[in-house]
């Protein structure tokens, strides 16, 4: 996921990604700080059109 968005989105993560390791299922997307997925509470992961489209959302609405 991470390789996808630092090579589809360059623009959007100019300062990077970071991989943050967690347990317990947890697997979250945050973009400037801001929660924009979570397994925990979708109870799935998210497929990369869906995490592009999130970001779209942000990156279209300022944030």
């Amino acid at each position: 996921m991470a390789e996808h968005i630092l090579h589809d989105r360059p623009d959007d993560v100019a300062g990077g990604v970071t991989l943050i390791p967690s347990s317990g299922g947890v697997f979250e997307v945050t973009y400037n700080d801001a929660l924009i997925y979570s397994k925990k509470a979708e109870g799935r992961f998210p497929d990369h059109a869906e995490i592009d489209a999130l970001l779209n959302s942000q990156t279209l609405n300022g944030k």
